[in-house]
């Protein structure tokens, strides 16, 4: 019985990170606010027509395309709740006006005829008086025509239901646009919400670009921070215990600029009062070299510390003691221990990025990021992306195997940089993303791609991911990757 439970909470935290990740797609979201909130919005104005005589059973058609047309694009043309309500009401008094020119023309209408004059007329009016208003809708002409049929209705009646009705949508458009669309990274991109503290192992010839690099990540918050951890042999710890993992602690320098003591241990004796070898005591004092030059440069907090261990264990451990969200690692093309290194990061719960230098570059002002599909990734690595270009550029760009796909492509790029601050802009290429990046690699200081996690194996296999190919590409890489709860 336990182990049911235990498999059917795992299959609904299954279901619910996949349903989480769809709903990120803001394509998605849009037709999830449309199948939801409009039908609940005309079964409210249905119930109000009910109690309040005012209110006219004509207005449901346009109310119903109208309201379809503010959710459905909430940024769009039409997306103006004061547009909506006024070209709604200025159609009905078109069309009421027309009908009652057409009427006095003819010494009245009967009940159930519409005369081409009026029709026409209606179509007319709303055309010139929607154009000189600036505001133009579609829905406009449908409440025009509609007052053709108003029959027994009194004129002044189908107005107000109109005006009514309409104001009621585009207050209730205005505070679900305001207060949940355009704050949806808040709600739904976790990636934007956290990664702060980061936690950056320091090995191999680009460990201090990469340090920098994980220092303007976590800057760019005010409780950002960063770890610098320095992965030693169990051999050249103060302990060495089978049942788990030592971390020597350092005495943590600079505590006035903003650094803080912390103690991490991994290990399973409690025994925390142990000499520091000399190999220790000096690995910490280039770590402590490194931290001051991050606090002098960037102004983030810095700590350190030296971990012995598994690697891929001893990191993670090491980044949930120290509250990281995330892991930033140096990475160098053709380095085996390395690759699986990175592999067992990426295949653990805590986002990262593999950082590539290939400049002495401490700064990245032009940054390109390319995106494949929407989502919390392809968030994730905007986000990071403003975060270090600041006041330069980010260009996010998608590219596309047919002209036919460039529409659909530019709606996914503006969807995903709405939440986006800074200098954005958005490309969509008519060309493979290697031939892209070849071309145009020279002119930004780094590139941002994701790891290819979401993929299936088949479809890596049919089309090998952007970060295999990174030592063909002349410039800083980062390979951000989303962590596996």
């Amino acid at each position: 019985m336990v182990a049911a439970r235990r498999r059917l909470r795992r299959i609904e935290r299954r279901e619910l990170s996949e349903f989480r990740r769809w709903i990120q797609n803001t394509t998605n979201l849009l037709h999830v606010s449309v199948v939801v909130v409009v039908p609940v919005l005309l079964a409210v104005v249905t119930s109000l027509s009910n109690r309040i005589q005012v209110l006219s059973f004509l207005l449901f058609p346009p109310l119903a395309a109208g309201t379809y047309t503010l959710f459905s694009d909430p940024e769009g043309r039409y997306a103006n709740p004061i547009r909506f309500v006024a070209s709604l009401t200025a159609g009905a008094v078109c069309g009421l006006a027309s009908y009652s020119a057409v009427a006095a023309a003819y010494g009245g209408i009967p009940v159930g005829v519409i005369r081409p004059e009026s029709a026409a007329l209606a179509v007319f009016l709303t055309g010139i008086v929607t154009w000189a208003g600036r505001i133009e809708s579609p829905s406009a002409f449908s409440t025009a025509l509609l007052a053709l049929v108003t029959g027994e209705v009194d004129p002044v009646i189908y107005v107000v239901s109109i005006a009514l009705a309409s104001s009621f949508v585009a207050a209730v458009f205005w505070v679900w646009r305001g207060r949940f669309y355009e704050r949806r990274a808040e709600y739904l991109y976790e990636t934007v919400r956290g990664d702060d503290h980061v936690l950056v192992p320091m090995y191999g010839e680009a460990a201090d670009r990469a340090a920098f690099f994980g220092a303007r990540l976590a800057a760019a918050h005010e409780a950002g921070k960063v770890v610098l951890l320095e992965l030693v042999s169990e051999t050249d710890s103060p302990a060495d215990d089978e049942t788990g993992v030592d971390v020597t602690v350092p005495t943590a320098s600079g505590v006035a600029d903003g650094s803080e003591r912390f103690s991490i241990n991994l290990s399973a004796s409690d025994d925390t009062d142990r000499s520091v070898p000399p190999e220790t005591a000096e690995v910490v004092a280039r770590l402590e070299q490194q931290a001051a030059a991050i606090r002098t440069e960037v102004g983030v907090p810095v700590e350190v510390a030296v971990v012995a261990g598994p690697p891929v264990g001893a990191t993670l451990q090491a980044a949930r003691e120290a509250n990281c969200d995330l892991v930033v690692m140096p990475h160098e093309v053709g380095d085996d221990a390395q690759s699986a290194y990175l592999r067992g990061i990426f295949g653990g719960p805590i986002d990262a990025v593999a950082f590539r230098s290939r400049s002495e570059r401490r700064r990245w002002r032009r940054v390109l990021v390319l995106v494949a599909r929407p989502g919390d990734t392809a968030h994730g690595m905007i986000d990071f992306a403003t975060r270090q270009a600041g006041t330069g550029t980010v260009s996010v760009t998608t590219c596309i195997d047919d002209e036919s796909e460039r529409r659909r492509a530019e709606t996914r790029l503006e969807h995903l940089v709405e939440t986006a601050d800074g200098n954005v802009e958005t490309r969509v290429a008519r060309t493979s993303v290697g031939a892209f990046v070849d071309a145009n690699a020279g002119s930004y200081d780094l590139l941002v791609v994701g790891s290819s996690g979401e993929r299936s194996p088949a479809s890596r296999l049919v089309s090998p991911p952007t970060f295999g190919r990174l030592e063909e590409f002349d410039c800083d890489v980062a390979v951000f990757n989303r962590g596996i709860p």
